[in-house]
């Protein structure tokens, strides 16, 4: 670090850094200083590992910068003459050799670019392969092909960048669920994500109206898919949350209980109160916990996240009522309807964390019964912007996605709206921030499906990117002062192959006429 350090105040000593204002990264890092010289990316720039204990074995690094360099030629062919002042390689120096990517993880990283040495090189040093990850992202930012001298040009250097994230979960919802997403999509989605330093993906996997993925402990599960061919294997999710952890991206997997479960019933019809009488799952039936347990075994063993999301939202307990055997088990439990969500939820909590799972469940669970939770629970706000304040409050955890702000189904929900909402709005004690770990955008699958994902979601999650990435006193306090960044990483991501929006109009919207990508 002290080379870097030494760089940084002799740079600033000459005068030659210039208002973060007018850098063109997203999100805004940090810290950032740069001075005003153009260097040069060699055509075949290499990647080193001078100094660093992280020894790659999952080519984790390896596969990242070649992505990299990929993306910054944008398909051109490189065939100007070298110049001077050329950049031959990005040395990676990774201080600890650990790989697992969980909650938490050190994602801060220093990204050094100077305009002196022989040869020339970039320098990235980070705590953990996942915060050089980041650095690669930010260094492909920087760099842009010139039409003029057909090479990869990086303006503005020496750089000198030290980031970090404001929160550690900073997520996106897809629901596969309500429209089959295929697996090419989702992992289009987690590019995406990458790019703007997202790094959980929230799989809602199954909902009431189909159960897309197989379950090996109970293989009838997955009759309840839309069809034979809108299905996700144990191996299809195994290569997703591969795909996304070599991206620094968790995956985090939602089943909904017990509502939002009447698929569940197509392959084992006595998980329904009736035949009738469909959907929440019937709590008088051991068979329904034992179902929940299998398919949480079978989770743990793909998805390694720290966290399962169990749902809890939208119950309606009257097939409950209306259901004599399951009437009469309540009254033979001296419960009422109330009595028996609060311990379905609390049941399935359990079977959760003998999995080894902390869990996450929408806020309803806590509004109905909040000092009965697990102590472990994440409390995921999305009714009001009230609420987390009541969470921290009360010592639980909480993730804010407030559905006025940022629920991307919604498009009449702006891009200003999701910068602009603040996951800490109304917490005053600062003792209880960190209990806030982060925020989601979510999308909602009802009106959605494979052609119309990415522009839904893209650019505003983007915009809630650098509220939940970016130091909160470096956010800007007008949306419209960051509009130009915002709409060249827009134009950036449509020629990286995501289909974003426009900027202009609601989410979703088309160019309303003809112009630069920058002014759409």
């Amino acid at each position: 670090m002290a080379p870097a350090l030494g760089l940084l105040l002799a740079f600033l000593a000459i005068g030659s850094c210039i208002a973060a204002d007018n850098i063109d990264l997203w999100p805004m890092p940090k810290s950032v200083s740069h001075g005003t010289q153009k260097l040069y990316v060699k055509k075949d720039i290499a990647m080193s590992m001078v100094g660093s204990m992280y020894s790659d074995e999952k080519a984790i690094l390896k596969d990242a910068f070649q992505r990299m360099v990929d993306l910054i030629t944008m398909n051109h062919v490189v065939d100007g003459r070298n110049r001077s002042l050329v950049l031959t390689c990005v040395n990676i120096v990774v201080h600890t050799p650990e790989d697992e990517l969980n909650f938490g993880v050190d994602e801060s990283y220093n990204l050094t670019i100077p305009t002196t040495g022989e040869p020339l090189y970039a320098q990235i040093e980070a705590q953990t392969v996942f915060g050089a990850l980041h650095a690669l992202q930010t260094f492909g930012q920087l760099c842009y092909f010139d039409f003029t001298s057909r090479l990869i040009e990086l303006n503005s250097a020496p750089w000198i960048i030290s980031d970090a994230p404001r929160f550690p979960y900073r997520g996106l919802l897809i629901d596969t669920g309500r429209h089959y997403l295929p697996v090419r999509t989702i992992k289009g989605v987690i590019d995406a994500m990458s790019y703007s330093k997202l790094n959980v993906l929230h799989w809602h996997i199954v909902d009431e109206q189909s159960f897309p993925i197989e379950i090996p402990s109970y293989p009838k599960l997955w009759n309840g898919s839309y069809s034979y061919s809108e299905r996700y294997t144990m191996s299809d999710a195994i290569d997703i949350v591969r795909y996304a952890e070599k991206r620094g991206v968790n995956v985090l997997a939602e089943i909904d209980v017990p509502g939002h479960a009447r698929s569940w019933g197509v392959g084992y019809p006595s998980l329904w109160p009736s035949d009738t009488c469909r959907e929440p799952l019937d709590i008088s039936n051991n068979f329904t916990f034992e179902v929940i347990d299998g398919i949480l075994s079978d989770f743990s063993k793909v998805f390694k996240f720290k966290f399962a999301h169990l749902g809890g939202d939208e119950v309606n307990t009257s097939c409950w009522t209306a259901t004599p055997h399951i009437e009469g088990w309540l009254k033979n439990n001296h419960m009422n309807v109330s009595d028996a969500y609060r311990d379905f939820v609390l049941r399935s909590q359990q079977i959760a964390i003998s999995h080894g799972y902390d869990i996450i469940n929408w806020e309803e669970t806590f509004n109905s019964f909040g000092d009965k939770l697990d102590r472990k629970t994440v409390v995921h706000n999305w009714l009001g912007e009230d609420v987390a304040p009541k969470v921290v409050a009360a010592g639980l955890r909480c993730i804010v996605s407030n559905q006025d702000k940022w629920y991307l189904d919604h498009l009449d929900a702006s891009w200003e709206g999701f910068y602009m909402n603040e996951p800490l709005k109304g917490i005053n004690d600062t003792k209880q921030h960190h209990l806030v770990i982060g925020g989601e955008v979510c999308m909602w699958g009802e009106e959605i499906d494979a052609s119309d994902i990415e522009q839904t979601i893209w650019p505003r999650a983007a915009a809630a990117a650098e509220r939940l990435w970016t130091p909160a006193e470096k956010l800007a306090k007008d949306p419209r002062s960051v509009t130009s960044r915002l709409a060249r990483f827009r134009c950036l991501l449509n020629q990286r192959g995501v289909a974003a929006a426009p900027l202009a109009g609601y989410g979703r919207a088309s160019p309303s006429e003809p112009g630069p990508c920058v002014r759409q």
